[in-house]
């Protein structure tokens, strides 16, 4: 991965050439019928739209460690907590779809579940509606699980990606370093497109 900046958040330079551009194209053919004026105008449930995308999408730039699966071709299971839309969406994103080969699954998690029920979980979406972010990532942490949020600071207090709205549009950012210590490797892929990278969380 490239050398960060230590400790601080900043853009990116957008992304040129096939990378960004195909990264982009996998992205729509998840979303067939949402347009560019309607990406440009987000309401609720296109954002969660847009975010389960993401969401499907991140697991194909990320590495788990071996012993996170039980098999070569065990599922990918990831746990969504405090948003039903999100869930839904994925679950029908994850019909007849693999991710490099494994099975997609989707959990819906809800209350306490946050801290209690992440066993065999590998990605874990936080929603903004849930008040105990902070516990639900400390009880997360050197788990092996990509921990992904959607709220103002979270990657300050242990979350690897976060979602942000800028300009109407769905980005996101990230910090790999957090994620390393977690025993997860986020691609420089991934990183490339981010909107910010921290490194020093």
């Amino acid at each position: 991965m490239e050398a960060l900046k230590s400790g601080k958040l900043w853009s990116v330079p957008k992304p040129e050439g096939k990378l960004f551009s195909g990264f982009l194209l996998s992205l729509m053919l998840l979303l067939l019928g949402v347009s560019h004026a309607q990406a440009n105008d987000l309401n609720d449930n296109l954002e969660q739209r847009v975010k389960a995308a993401y969401l499907f999408k991140f697991c194909s730039y990320v590495e788990w460690p071996e012993k996170s699966f039980s098999a070569a071709d065990s599922a990918l299971h990831i746990a969504v907590l405090g948003s039903d839309g999100v869930a839904n969406e994925l679950i029908q994103m994850a019909l007849g779809r693999n991710i490099n080969g494994r099975a997609f699954l989707v959990k819906k998690l809800k209350g306490d579940e946050g801290v209690n029920g992440l066993n065999g979980v590998h990605v874990l979406f936080v929603a903004r509606s849930n008040n105990k972010i902070a516990d639900v990532l400390a009880t997360a942490k050197g788990r092996a699980i990509l921990t992904v949020t959607e709220t103002e600071g979270a990657l300050s207090i242990g979350s690897m990606i976060n979602f942000v709205v800028v300009d109407g549009k769905v980005r996101f950012e990230v910090a790999p370093k957090t994620a390393t210590q977690d025993l997860v490797a986020i691609s420089s892929r991934l990183i490339s497109v981010a909107y910010k990278v921290a490194s020093g969380q």
